[in-house]
């Protein structure tokens, strides 16, 4: 393990995160007290605050000489004085390793947030690059990438309400059973079956808040995901989409989302059951397009069903369907995603969506990928490989890339690019939900189990958060508790 220690509590996050970037592989803790570890210290920093200074010791091994860096700091400048720290902790870091990061010293998931508000300024593309490149050592590739992003996402939310609008977003967290790199809130319908109603009557009183709360404003987005909402019976996706659409003026609402997900939850009566009531957008997941694949994660239906369900949906008038990939599964070879990407083609959605995998250090799809005697750098070239046929894939086939966030825990190494997932569409296929929950620049009403309702002040450029308890159970019993919560936050104030 990294240990690293401080004289005072200052960046803990940003310099885990970013050594974490060069050694993904290894523990790292970061503390300003002393602490006890139960496993071994392989290599050790120390960083020195000063009023006017910081100063950065590093020793990698017991036996190693120890690197210093000192460097001036501005203590009454918070954010250059974080990026000077990053900066110099990259190349200490940089030199120990002899390794490069796509994304420099960015290690937060919102890259294009940089970009798009240097556009919002009137910054042209050279000077973006510039910026980037001098402030945070960002590569070529990884500036453009987020810039184009950045103008396509400022071009489509050029028709949202900032100041009066909102989204709102339905939790459903059932899923037919749980998949082995599931990390959201959801739970194996099988076993609340029996429960689903009383779910619904809880989600039922949130929507009649909310829409009370939100009265008078501009609804633009709604998005229904889990979970699985198609685990739900056809009668109770009729009951909840004609509830949301009984509660809010949708008159201004510029698209409907339900994120089918799971082929194995997906029937013709369900998809009916959207189309009556005007959801134009929905989700076939297949994640892979390998049965091997999808019997290893826990994933209870075949490359074959997917197929029939993606063909379904289109019988049932669906003309914008969005279809996820993720790169990294266990024991997916490139090969592999070729053949899965040449299947993709030939079913042609309308956008898609690639993901990288994330990696809990002590999950069961952990030891999962390390008994499959693929070396931790072999398995992050594939990912890297992968990720960049992607890329070529979407471009071949007329996808644009319109929203990116990156994730904590991808499944590759310091070297590697897979770190980030990022949506394509067709032109006039893409999802504004999905850049406005990713760039923060709309309140959105989160209601369900687990479901985080995010309220943005756009004057001060603060969002804050209110969030639901995960339990089912404790939803359904706390219900006025969660209300409470939001009426003392001021939910759509």
């Amino acid at each position: 393990m990294i240990e690293v220690t401080l004289n005072q509590p200052e960046f803990e996050y940003d310099i885990h995160s970013l050594i974490k970037a060069f050694y993904p592989s290894e523990y790292v803790g970061v503390s300003a007290e002393k602490k006890e570890y139960d496993e071994p210290v392989t290599s050790r920093m120390h960083v020195e605050y000063t009023d006017d200074a910081i100063t950065l010791r590093w020793q990698q091994g017991e036996m190693a000489p120890a690197v210093e860096r000192t460097f001036a700091v501005d203590p009454l400048d918070r954010p250059e004085t974080k990026n000077r720290l990053k900066q110099n902790l990259y190349a200490l870091l940089s030199d120990a390793t002899g390794q490069y990061l796509p994304w420099g010293t960015l290690t937060g998931i919102r890259p294009t947030k940089i970009p798009m508000k240097l556009l919002e300024e009137g910054k042209s593309r050279d000077e973006i690059y510039t910026y980037m490149k001098q402030t945070y050592f960002a590569s070529d590739e990884k500036i453009c990438l987020a810039t184009d992003i950045a103008e396509r996402e400022l071009s489509l939310l050029s028709k949202i309400d900032y100041d009066n609008g909102y989204s709102l977003y339905i939790g459903i967290p059932f899923c037919p059973t749980t998949c082995l790199y599931c990390s959201f809130t959801s739970y194996p319908i099988a076993s609340w079956a029996k429960r689903v109603d009383s779910y619904l009557d809880a989600l039922e009183r949130e929507i009649e808040f909310a829409a009370v709360k939100f009265a008078g404003r501009h609804l633009n987005s709604i998005y229904i995901g889990g979970g699985t909402p198609t685990t739900l019976e056809p009668y109770q996706l009729d009951r909840l989409i004609r509830k949301i659409k009984c509660s809010f003026d949708l008159s201004d609402c510029l698209e409907f989302t339900v994120e089918a997900g799971r082929p194995d939850s997906i029937t013709r009566e369900k998809l009916m059951a959207l189309r009556r009531f005007g959801v134009e957008r929905i989700s076939v997941n297949p994640q892979t397009m390998q049965d091997k694949t999808l019997q290893s994660i826990g994933r209870q239906h075949t490359v074959a069903q997917t197929k029939q369900v993606f063909a379904l949906a289109r019988e049932c008038g669906f003309d914008n369907i969005n279809m996820d990939l993720i790169i990294g599964l266990p024991g997916e070879t490139p090969e592999d995603f070729a053949d899965t990407l040449a299947q993709m083609r030939a079913l042609d959605p309308d956008s898609v969506t690639i993901h990288s995998l994330v990696v809990k250090r002590a999950s069961r799809l952990r030891r999962l990928l390390d008994e499959g005697a693929v070396p931790e750098e072999e398995r992050a070239r594939r990912m890297e490989q992968m990720m960049q046929m992607g890329l070529a894939f979407a471009r071949k086939n007329g996808y644009q890339p319109y929203y990116m966030y990156r994730q904590k825990n991808t499944a590759g190494y310091a070297g590697s690019s897979g770190q980030e997932n990022i949506g394509f569409a067709r032109e006039g296929k893409e999802c504004l939900y999905n850049i406005l929950i990713m760039e923060e620049m709309q309140s959105i009403a989160a209601l369900g189990a687990g479901a985080s309702t995010k309220c943005y002040d756009r004057k001060r450029h603060i969002v804050s958060r209110v969030e639901n308890v995960k339990s089912v159970t404790d939803y359904i019993s706390r219900i006025d508790e969660m209300l409470k919560r939001k009426q003392e936050h001021g939910m759509g104030d």
